[in-house]
């Protein structure tokens, strides 16, 4: 259980990988480098994806993607109408950067969701697209007065929910992911063999992708009601 214990609070540790000498010294987190890297890996395998694409007698490769990318636009628009079209390209890279960065512990980096700032981080970006979106759908004025609806003994509720938003989608996703290493380092203490590997290939892939589609699907899903 010690041992437990240590893994953990060397997961929670953020390292600080170099200072860069401005106002002070800024820390660079390892979240901050690994996600530099995570982010030119994705720009550079979607140069590589996207540079021969043809009009006419596409390839299979150029068919996939597309079926990818249109299952995806599909689908949020569905969530938010016509209206969130605009929004669909950051969601879409929202849950890239999150799925990838659930995943990159296979190949032995420290995912950057493990860092609470990180979560953090993509929370008050989700809350500042919610309530831009509703104030580009109903202008300053409907989008204040949409705190008082349905009756206005509710605005202080209505306005506590700009606050818990971001805080349940920040807790969600790194609770989940932080709750999945503690799961898997308890089956390697009673189970050490095989039984780990086998739940590894959950926790690490299917729950690290499940999370990243909640987040963006409650991220789209709070827009539509505030759009509404």
């Amino acid at each position: 259980m010690d041992a437990l214990v240590d893994n953990l609070l060397e997961e929670l540790n953020c390292e600080t990988i170099f200072t860069i000498p401005v106002a002070g010294g800024i820390p660079i987190m390892e979240s901050v480098v690994v996600s530099w890297i995570l982010i030119v890996a994705v720009i550079f395998i979607c140069f590589l994806i996207t540079r021969n694409l043809k009009v006419e007698h596409p390839g299979r490769g150029q068919l996939a993607l597309e079926t990818v990318v249109s299952g995806g636009y599909n689908f949020f628009k569905n969530n938010l109408g016509e209206e969130g079209v605009c929004y669909i390209p950051y969601l879409m890279a929202v849950i890239v950067y999150i799925g990838i960065s659930n995943l990159i512990g296979i190949i032995g980096f420290k995912p950057p969701t493990k860092d609470l700032n990180v979560t953090a981080a993509l929370a008050i970006m989700s809350i500042v697209l919610i309530e831009v979106s509703g104030i580009r759908k109903k202008g300053c004025k409907g989008w204040l007065k949409s705190f008082a609806e349905p009756m206005p003994v509710i605005l202080p509720i209505n306005i506590l929910e700009i606050f818990i938003k971001p805080l349940s989608l920040c807790m969600r996703l790194f609770g989940n992911v932080l709750g999945s290493f503690v799961i898997m380092e308890l089956l390697k203490l009673v189970v050490p063999m095989v039984l780990p590997a086998v739940f590894s290939c959950y926790f690490d892939i299917f729950d690290g992708l499940l999370q990243a589609y909640v987040f963006v699907f409650l991220t789209s899903l709070f827009m539509k009601e505030a759009m509404e």
